[in-house]
């Protein structure tokens, strides 16, 4: 059911994207949080869906509901990630679309991290967006093109403390877009960074959502309602779909203004 702007819009039908029917997107972490309502909202542009993670009960849980194809992976072991995608590609024949979404934003103490942690925070965040668009472009410059979509963070843009390896990987996930961009522009694939702001996730709302905190992101953002994920996974549709056939190299923030502070 369609809701307002301040609690979501989860009717993914009130836009079609005619250039998503039928195409193969393929979305990283995609079982929960943001990756999952990104699942949600190609599968009802009927795309044609597969999202890898390692949380198998989730994801066979969310491929029951929506219909996408589930593939187990722990998107830090590189050979088994390029293993699963090639399995999915040779599935679709071709993937049209790659959403590098898998992440995970731990709070941490600087002086707490130990070079094995530093590691695998950016493993976790940084690494497997390279090395899945690696995996997936030439199949993609072989078909004339496609879109590569990186999943940002305005935590990097604020300096937030506690979460410096996140911070770090995030950042350097902006570097990469633009130089990925121009390495894959010529062979027609388009890389673009979506970048959310303060979301309100069953994560969030777990761990660290207080009253305050939240009535401290509504008084930093230009527009007054909390973000969900519904908002990003919104962008994500257009970045993927041709109505973006313009735009690659880019950052695309969805934060309510919140990065205007």
């Amino acid at each position: 059911m369609a809701s307002d702007a301040r609690t979501g819009l989860h009717d993914y039908g009130s836009v079609r994207y005619r250039s998503l029917k039928g195409r193969a997107v393929v979305i990283t972490g995609g079982a929960s949080g943001i990756g999952a309502e990104m699942v949600r909202a190609f599968a009802a542009q009927e795309a044609q869906v597969a999202f890898l993670d390692i949380d198998e009960t989730a994801g066979r849980a969310l491929a029951e509901e929506t219909g996408a194809a589930f593939d187990a992976c722990d998107i830090t072991d590189i050979p088994a990630l390029r293993e699963t995608l090639a399995r999915v590609e040779a599935r679709y024949e071709g993937v049209a679309a790659l959403v590098n979404n898998a992440g995970r934003d731990d709070r941490h103490a600087m002086e707490s991290v130990e070079p094995e942690a530093w590691r695998r925070t950016l493993a976790l965040n940084l690494d497997h967006h390279f090395f899945a668009t690696q995996a997936l472009a030439p199949g993609m410059a072989a078909r004339g093109g496609g879109a590569v979509i990186m999943l940002g963070s305005i935590s990097w843009m604020r300096g937030r403390p506690g979460m410096v390896g996140y911070t770090t990987a995030k950042a350097a996930i902006n570097g990469l877009t633009r130089t990925l961009a121009r390495e894959l522009g010529a062979s027609g694939i388009r890389v673009n960074c979506l970048v959310p702001g303060a979301i309100l996730t069953e994560r969030q709302e777990t761990l660290w959502l207080t009253p305050e905190l939240n009535r401290q992101f509504i008084d930093l953002q230009a527009l007054k309602f909390r973000l969900d994920a519904s908002h990003v996974a919104r962008m994500a549709l257009f970045l993927a779909s041709e109505e973006s056939a313009g735009c690659t190299g880019a950052n695309f923030v969805v934060d309510a203004g919140l990065t205007q502070n």
